[in-house]
């Protein structure tokens, strides 16, 4: 597994690389900060880990960039820790928010469960799931519906499949983290809800706007209500 790093701060960039490389991962650190999408186009990493504050454009634009072409795992490592911080990176498509001084079993433990959900879970990469003339490609990460189709990340495609397979019952909040993340006890509460509104925005532009139901207490599920005849 190839994990790219983007951080201009070389003697973190380079602890950072030295510890994963003692955990057999191959490493790249970025070297040109203004083209960072060529580098990760040629290389094609695993996982990329993101600083915010960068020369030339910072991490939330290159998140961004990114998300045009790969759905590749991106956890941001960041000073900034503020609440509003993680979120905006969590919207724009980041898996996951390490806040510095960087705890670095920490950061391991998180590439690790991220790369075996983002890697171990997928047998079939042919296989589609439908739901009432929705259907979700488990291989490409993306739903396709009325001759429209959009990207998932990783995590969105976990969510989208779990409630599919809910069949129009209500998943719990538990099972969801359970299904995406394992029972990764470093997951912030707040990440689902965060990656469900993004979902949510994602369906709306295929013009399933109402689809994701909650119900406190029970969870998730699809409405048939929210697809349109």
């Amino acid at each position: 597994m190839m994990i790219y790093i983007i951080e201009d701060d070389l003697t973190i960039a380079k602890a950072l690389g030295k510890e994963l490389q003692r955990h057999d991962f191959q490493v790249t650190l970025a070297e040109d900060f203004q083209n960072i999408t060529k580098e990760i186009q040629a290389l094609n990493p695993n996982l990329i880990l993101l600083d915010i504050n960068l020369p030339y454009h910072n991490g939330y634009y290159w998140c961004s960039q990114i998300r045009t072409f790969s759905q590749v795992p991106i956890i941001f490592i960041s000073s900034m820790g503020e609440s509003m911080d993680q979120l905006m990176a969590l919207q724009l498509g980041a898996d996951d928010y390490i806040v510095k001084p960087i705890d670095l079993p920490l950061t391991v433990a998180k590439i690790q469960a991220i790369l075996r959900r983002s890697y171990s879970t997928v047998t079939d990469f042919s296989q589609r799931i439908t739901f009432k003339g929705i259907s979700l490609d488990i291989g490409k990460n993306a739903i396709f519906y009325k001759n429209k189709e959009i990207d998932l990340t990783h995590t969105e495609r976990l969510i989208m499949e779990s409630l599919i397979q809910g069949r129009g019952n209500f998943v719990s909040r538990d099972a969801l983290l359970d299904a995406c993340w394992q029972n990764d006890q470093y997951i912030d509460d707040n990440t689902l809800a965060v990656n469900i509104s993004r979902l949510r925005k994602k369906l709306a532009s295929i013009n399933l706007n109402h689809l994701i139901e909650t119900k406190r207490n029970e969870g998730y599920r699809l409405n048939e209500e929210g697809i349109e005849s």
